[in-house]
């Protein structure tokens, strides 16, 4: 039975049965998570990472190679990107849901990655790819374009749009 010594009171303190519940700070997660949906605003992207136990919108913005800066390789964090998509005929703006798991992330943390992404995709709902990135190479825009392609079924373009 795992124990801890409590300095306020000389007791010990039962650790079993204990969890390290993880919260999200719903605010600042839906405000990203907006901003970056938003058809009126200039940003692209938004990181959520865990500050203690808590998952909180750590940055926005628009350029990707800021976006690919956030992620290191002993955290757990998420993305949501907006990608252009579409062919000369018609444009479209797509979401990817990003779950980076760096390659040092402890056993215990990479257990807890599943019920952690259950909370923030309460608040992202509406993407049209989810991907879970392990590796820096990963973190690349033309990877993201090419899955949002991918998954975007047929695709009729002629390659020339003539006037």
């Amino acid at each position: 039975m795992s124990t801890m010594f409590s300095r306020e009171n000389n007791t010990r303190v039962s650790l079993r049965n204990k969890t390290l519940e993880t919260h999200i700070d719903r605010q600042s997660v839906r405000e990203s998570y907006n901003d970056v949906r938003s058809d009126f605003s200039d940003t692209n992207w938004a990181v959520f990472q865990f500050e203690g136990n808590q998952i909180c919108s750590k940055a926005v913005g628009s350029d990707f190679a800021d976006f690919r800066t956030q992620f290191v390789d002993d955290e757990r964090a998420f993305g949501f990107v907006r990608i252009q998509s579409g062919d000369e005929m018609s444009k479209r703006t797509k979401f990817l849901f990003v779950t980076w798991l760096g390659p040092n992330v402890s056993t215990m943390k990479r257990a807890r990655l599943s019920s952690d992404k259950a909370l923030v995709k309460e608040i992202i709902m509406n993407f049209a790819v989810e991907l879970q990135i392990e590796t820096p190479d990963e973190l690349n825009y033309d990877f993201f374009r090419e899955a949002v392609h991918k998954a975007g079924g047929a695709n009729y373009g002629t390659g020339v749009r003539e006037l």
